[in-house]
């Protein structure tokens, strides 16, 4: 691995997850002997990556410069900023881990549940300072739907860089300010290069207040009589906090649903967010309390399949059944990909007899954490950067957000719409793309991290749609002679019951092979095997128009 073009006296940026996707969102900044890390994200699997249970960034640039390592710097603890430290940490030596005090509860917590043991783990507010030879690291406060979110200030030899981690605008938050003051501040002071967050770089205009959301909650609490049952995020902080005053000033005690919704309200007890404990009671306490003193907070505001509310609307949940006078409120919107499941869990809840409330006009039930258009621009020219490189986003996102940093009277030629791998160069005559480096997805799965590659996928793929054949063959190699019949077994493929003239005409092509691979004077496994997919292959694509995984099973039985 080489980065192209560089030289001791720049600063480089390395983008290692995070750019042309929604997710894995980590970059190290470089400055000869040192490097710092900011995030370690993942991204969950879409539907193509069958069996795959994360995407994790490529750490092979770390690892290959893991003397010059010095700190790994979180923005927050989402699972798009932290998911992929324990993975990390099974890769690459990081002296020392500097996090939020709401991310270093989520942080601890994952690293328990993989056995990984890490005694560095330091906490940092907005008044920390961190300095090494070449870098001062600073803070400052930002909104976000989960409490210490934070933007990062780098102090290098060749000017500041701002990362700004995900952030919004909101004037009447549930929780802190942003701290507009230090970020006005630092653009006063000079900014070479502006890092900023995408997610909602197509939305116009600002997005709601989450005051907003509390609103419309408190209205409907104060409306219905039944059991409230409400689906959220469960990283979402600040809205299982007002979730929980809400259901406080209503007299409704709160019984709680899918494991990282106890896990994240357990870590924001530890940390002080949520003051009331007494509200939290047993799935079994609420069954036997009266209907209009009970919100039941669970996870499934996606419509996953296996999460509390989908298996509470199709009436498989051993705890809870759904009854008419129940109302169900979605505070949360469709992640783009998911509307479909999400409209099935509707449907499921509608077929029960309940009242559903969804995010619309009509009910502002959910406001995002990331920041519209305006919020976007504020940011822009709040910090005045004399560079920008729009971040964590589809590409569609970064080139909306380039589009308003040049709005904001950036030239577009100090704006750098980069993919991962890129590299950024900064000296002080500027900023350059100085090359790039290998930064391909990782994927794990299950407890493999890393094996499983596009080969793989591929297969998977193959058989979720076409299926798979075997065909068991017993051989005598010395003598060079089939034994019995092959016994062909599919999977996915086709019904054996109504297709048994095909199956029979499968083996005879596939003992015709073997007959005539074993007439050879030398016999290979490897090309026998080869023989037998590529003649199937051909013959069953004829056939059916379908191309299953063909697997040969080769027994040598020696008489």
């Amino acid at each position: 691995m080489k980065i192209i073009d560089n030289n001791r006296a720049e600063t480089l940026v390395v983008a290692l997850g995070g750019l042309g996707e929604v997710g894995k969102n980590m970059y190290a900044i470089m400055h000869d002997d040192e490097i710092i890390v900011i995030d370690a994200g993942v991204m969950f699997p879409k539907d193509d990556l069958m069996g795959i249970d994360y995407v994790i960034p490529d750490f092979t640039f770390l690892k290959k410069n893991e003397d010059k390592v010095k700190a790994l710097f979180i923005t927050h603890g989402h699972e798009d900023h932290i998911g992929a430290i324990s993975f990390l940490l099974q890769t690459v030596n990081i002296p020392v881990i500097y996090a939020p005090n709401q991310a270093c509860g989520l942080i601890k917590r994952k690293l328990l549940d993989r056995n990984i043991s890490y005694d560095n783990l330091k906490v940092y507010n907005e008044n920390t300072v961190v300095k090494y030879k070449h870098f001062t690291i600073e803070f400052f406060a930002t909104t976000h739907s989960i409490p210490d979110s934070h933007g990062i200030i780098i102090n290098t030899p060749n000017g500041k860089i701002v990362e700004t981690g995900d952030f919004k605008f909101d004037l009447t938050p549930i929780g802190p300010m942003s701290n507009i003051h230090k970020m006005s501040d630092t653009g006063k002071s000079g900014v070479k290069l502006l890092m900023s967050e995408s997610t909602n770089a197509l939305s116009p205009g600002f997005s709601a207040s989450e005051s907003k959301v509390e609103e419309e909650l408190q209205e409907i609490f104060e409306k219905k009589k039944g059991r409230i049952i409400v689906a959220t995020f469960a990283s979402n902080i600040y809205r299982l906090k007002h979730i929980v005053e809400t259901c406080k000033k209503n007299n409704r005690k709160i019984a709680l649903f899918g494991r990282s919704m106890i896990n994240n309200i357990e870590i924001s007890i530890e940390g002080g967010y949520i003051k009331d404990d007494k509200i939290f009671i047993s799935p079994d306490v609420a069954n036997t309390l009266p209907p209009e003193e009970i919100c039941l907070l669970c996870t499934g505001s996606q419509g996953e399949a296996l999460a509390a509310l989908s298996r509470i609307a199709n009436g498989t949940h051993k705890q809870i059944k759904l009854r008419p006078t129940d109302t169900v409120i979605f505070s949360s919107n469709p992640i783009p990909g998911n509307n479909a499941s999400v409209s099935k869990t509707i449907n499921a809840l509608y077929l029960q007899g309940v009242e559903v409330f969804v995010n619309n006009q009509e009910n502002e039930i959910h406001t995002s954490g990331h920041a519209n258009q305006e919020e976007l621009k504020l940011m822009i020219r709040l910090i005045d950067p004399e560079y920008f490189m729009p971040i964590h986003g589809e590409y569609r996102m970064l080139k909306a957000h380039q589009d308003l940093a040049i709005d904001c009277d950036i030239p577009k030629e100090k704006t750098f719409l980069l993919a991962n791998g890129d590299v950024l160069a900064l000296s002080k005559d500027g900023v350059r793309k100085a090359g790039n480096i290998t930064a391909e997805d990782i994927y794990v799965d299950g407890n493999r991290i890393g094996d499983i590659g596009n080969v793989v996928i591929k297969d998977r793929k193959i058989m979720a749609n076409d299926g798979i054949l075997v065909a068991i063959c017993n051989i005598n190699m010395q003598e060079h002679k089939l034994l019995g019949r092959i016994n062909i077994t599919t999977r996915g493929f086709i019904l054996v019951n109504e297709n048994e003239e095909l199956l029979k005409q499968i083996e005879d092509v596939a003992t015709n092979t073997v007959i005539k691979e074993l007439s050879s004077a030398i016999v290979n496994y490897n090309d026998l095997k080869g023989q037998i997919i590529a003649d199937l292959l051909t013959f069953v694509y004829e056939k059916t128009g379908r191309r299953p995984i063909i697997l040969p099973v080769i027994l040598d039985v020696k008489k």
